[in-house]
């Protein structure tokens, strides 16, 4: 499977709708903000006494809800207050603003620019802000040579452009990495992570000019070994509501056997590997931090007198799951099991949450500067 055919957040903005289940994702976006305006200052610090005409950057894996809106609209403001602080030669101090949002084509960008309309993009930069859709895969080229000032994504570029080699039919029952995967599961995953990230460094150094800044947050493992069930819970217990529905005669054994998440949740170190041998960037920053699988835990504390409701979080948690998800278990295994499977798939999440109600998403949040 070639993620670009069918890799996109579900769509609309109904109960199911990744606009309506992005709630973990603005929590991340939230806790990378002080990285994101430190990388930005130190950026116009380099800049000197000269800066672009039209300052250009991309939000590389978009999607459709409104957590990139924000994020758009927090480094606008920023870059805006930063240049009115500082005395540019040439400069009226009054850039313009060029944004470009990237996703896959099957994204909902009407979604996406209908609330960029009704919201604050562009608030007092009349004139100055021009904002357009950029489809295709970021693991291609999508800028001219030397024109791109900044990159941001989060929570993207834990996807692989497509489910590894040689894969087949070794992985079974799982649907990622898991303890009862064979070494060549693992290794193609890893394989195929490296060229990817590879890929997607040399080619951001081609489009971007030097000097130029990327922040970058996706999910990564906290140990070494890929079999720890810890970073991928949450796709095991997939897995096992689907093997229920092969044993009742809803879901092919081949169809399952067939089907691999297109996901790779790296170790700290093999960022950091991939990011030196690739060569094309400075590893300027990089931080690691939990965030709960349920939503509204990274926001409530329940140490403080608050009860602990497992369906609640379960639903939340397995909702985000599926805002994801669904896309490609309807592609593989047909729209008629996804009710069923996801309400399954919560029930689940319930049962693991009553024992591990605080799982959590290792997150890798990197700032990283063009040599």
């Amino acid at each position: 499977m070639v993620v670009k055919n069918v890799g996109h957040m579900n769509a609309g903005d109904d109960e199911s709708s990744y606009a309506n289940n992005s709630a973990l994702q603005k929590g991340v976006i939230l806790r990378t903000l002080p990285v994101l305006d430190d990388t930005l200052r130190d950026m116009f610090a380099a800049a000197e006494s000269c800066f672009p005409k039209c300052w250009r950057m991309v939000d590389l894996g978009c999607s459709s809800g409104p957590n990139s809106v924000f994020v758009i609209s927090h480094i606008l403001d920023t870059v805006e207050q930063l240049c009115s602080k500082k005395n540019f030669t040439g400069s009226d101090n009054s850039p313009v603003f060029e944004v470009l949002l990237n996703d896959l084509p099957d994204n909902d960008f009407n979604n996406l620019f209908k609330l960029i309309r009704g919201q604050a993009i562009g608030k007092n930069k009349k004139g100055r802000c021009f904002l357009y859709g950029l489809p295709g895969s970021f693991y291609d080229r999508l800028f001219p040579s030397n024109s791109l000032h900044f990159a941001y994504s989060s929570y993207s570029l834990h996807w692989l452009s497509q489910i590894p080699e040689g894969l087949e039919r070794n992985n079974k029952e799982n649907i990622y990495m898991a303890r009862t995967s064979p070494p060549e599961v693992f290794e193609a995953y890893a394989k195929q992570y490296q060229r990817d990230f590879s890929t997607f460094l040399r080619l951001r150094s081609e489009e971007m000019i030097a000097g130029g800044r990327m922040v970058l947050t996706f999910i990564g493992r906290s140990v070494e070994d890929p079999s720890c069930k810890d970073h991928s819970a949450h796709y095991t217990l997939l897995s096992q509501v689907l093997l229920d529905m092969v044993a009742e005669g809803q879901v092919k054994m081949d169809d399952l056997y067939s089907f691999n998440v297109p996901i790779y949740m790296p170790y700290e170190e093999e960022v950091k590997t991939v990011i030196q041998n690739e060569g094309s960037f400075n590893l300027d920053k990089m931080h690691v931090f939990p965030v709960r699988w349920d939503a509204q835990d990274n926001i409530l504390n329940y140490e403080n007198n608050i009860i602990f409701d497992k369906h609640r979080s379960a639903k939340l948690a397995a909702n985000c799951v599926r805002a994801f998800m669904e896309p490609m278990v309807a592609a593989h295994f047909g729209s008629s099991i996804v009710d069923d499977l996801f309400g399954r798939y919560a029930e689940k999440m319930g049962e693991h949450l009553s024992e591990h109600k605080y799982s959590s998403y290792y997150t890798i949040l990197i700032s990283l500067s063009r040599k």
